[in-house]
């Protein structure tokens, strides 16, 4: 089978991570991927925040947590010791599909690469409140972006499940 197509059909969503930091010739790698990403026009919307301090990595899983209502002690990341945000410029029409797409390329990129990865969601809460207007204004990021998600990257701790059988009615033919 094509190696490609293989990644899309084997890929999983890991919720389970060593503590151990990937390479960084593989963050740069996925990074690189993401970038590739088929966006509206060619306009580029997204940007990727590529959070490797453990620091911010635990504050951010934090106001994650909040939002999401779990209990306190809880890691929405699942202990990934990277978090890649995607955003994108809401003055782009597309943004939105942009973001995500930049998201699926990060996420078959890491699979390809033996890094697991799971998106998880809240990104927009995270970065339409005041934590997440702070921490682009210390980055010196100005303009109206939205958190898209959140690519929790790492090395899974155990073996990835089985893909659920796919729906009969996924596909319909017009011919």
């Amino acid at each position: 089978m094509n190696e490609t197509l293989h990644v899309l059909e084997t890929r999983r969503s890991c919720r389970s991570f060593r503590p151990d930091m990937i390479t960084q010739e593989e963050l740069q790698a996925i990074l690189k991927a993401g970038t590739y990403a088929p966006t509206g026009m060619g306009k580029q919307s997204p940007i990727i925040l590529a959070v490797t301090d453990k620091k911010l990595r635990d504050r951010i899983a934090e106001e994650n947590r909040k939002i999401g209502g779990w209990d306190e002690g809880f890691d929405p990341f699942y202990g990934a010791p990277v978090i890649l945000i995607v955003l994108a410029d809401r003055s782009v029409r597309t943004y939105q599909y942009d973001g995500s797409l930049v998201m699926g390329n990060l996420l078959n990129a890491a699979e390809s690469l033996g890094v697991a990865g799971i998106w998880i969601h809240r990104a927009k809460e995270e970065f339409d409140s005041a934590f997440g207007k702070e921490i682009l204004a210390q980055l010196g990021i100005e303009g109206d972006y939205e958190g898209i998600g959140h690519c929790a990257l790492g090395y899974a701790a155990e073996p990835a499940k089985q893909p659920a059988p796919r729906k009969d009615n996924y596909v319909y033919y017009v011919r």
